[in-house]
């Protein structure tokens, strides 16, 4: 099975200011504000959601094809996602914009101040799933992640027309598009992601109802935060995994895009619904207990021995199968 995965390649610019933005606003002088804030640190973390679901999926082997829009700035970043699995050759490269970046400054009370330049993103609206799906000999299936909106209303009309699978996952993209956009995108796919609150917010703005989403999509995968996930089907009963048990918790950052990549991966490996949710549920806790959302390392003897603590040993050998 072949997966391409599209969505959003960015650069993620974090820093420290060890004071309060609070101490620096003057009331009556907010119209004019004018402020330059010395920082202590600064961390530069890949990031991305289709570059983040793309690593997961190349950590656990199963090769997927990336699908965006980067800049020339890319060239390090490329490397970095060769070097753990993934397919980049359909990474297209901006002439004149630099990657996708996010730049954010945290003070000591946990407020932030922060920027997106969308930047090469743009671009993704030009790419064609029909050349990606050529050069890799056919797609199984597009996952149509978060991305610039106009790509992604694209990629899901072109999978449509071709007959080609899909699954839906608009994350942090869904607060920007209307009911319209958002009944074009999810009508007809074979997975429809989403966490609990972007279910309600999906339902709000389409006018559609639980059962009626269900009545237009394959599977509807909702993420629960610490209680795991639950796939639904119309006219089936659910299928509901719980999450192993953290050591830490590090970093929320990504920890959604890690579920995603490891579900992603069962599917690949041709497990059923329940063992692909296990996988990504387990992937989710390796992220969740480090800090950035590529950062960390599939160890399989680990990966394997905590997935048989949470999920018994009649689950661990069947991913063990595919996974070593």
């Amino acid at each position: 099975m072949r997966i391409a995965v599209t969505g959003s390649i960015a650069t993620d610019h974090l820093m420290t200011f060890p004071g309060r933005f609070a101490d620096q606003f003057v009331a009556d002088q907010l119209h004019t504000v004018s402020l330059s804030f010395l920082v202590d640190q600064l961390d530069v973390r890949r990031g991305g959601v289709g570059a983040n679901i793309a690593f997961g999926m190349g950590q656990l082997g199963t090769r997927p094809v990336l699908v965006g829009a980067a800049g020339a700035d890319f060239d390090e970043y490329r490397a970095w996602l060769d070097r753990h699995g993934v397919d980049t050759a359909s990474v297209r490269i901006s002439e004149t914009l630099h990657t996708a970046r996010f730049v954010c400054t945290t003070d000591a009370d946990h407020n932030q101040i922060g920027s997106f330049y969308t930047g090469a993103m743009s671009e993704a609206r030009l790419l064609e799933l029909k050349t990606v799906a050529d050069r890799v000999g056919g797609l199984d299936l597009v996952l149509i992640g978060a991305d610039d909106p106009e790509a992604m209303l694209r990629h899901t009309e072109e999978c449509r027309s071709r007959g080609i699978p899909f699954a839906a996952d608009f994350s942090q993209q869904i607060a920007r598009m209307d009911g319209e956009e958002i009944r074009i995108l999810l009508d007809g796919a074979t997975y429809l992601f989403s966490n609990e609150y972007e279910k309600g917010l999906i339902e709000t703005k389409t006018g559609w109802s639980d059962e009626e989403i269900l009545g237009k999509v394959g599977h509807r995968v909702t993420t629960l935060g610490p209680r795991g996930v639950r796939i639904e089907r119309a006219g089936q009963d659910p299928v509901e995994v719980g999450c192993p048990e953290e050591e830490l918790k590090a970093d929320p950052t990504g920890v959604g895009d890690a579920f995603r990549a490891g579900f992603l991966s069962g599917l690949v490996w041709g497990v059923g619904l329940e063992r692909a949710a296990q996988v990504g549920c387990m992937l989710a806790t390796l992220v969740i207990e480090t800090v950035g959302t590529q950062e960390y390392a599939l160890r399989r003897a680990h990966f394997m021995d905590r997935f048989t603590k949470a999920y018994g040993d009649d689950a661990a050998a069947e991913v063990q199968a595919h996974l070593s």
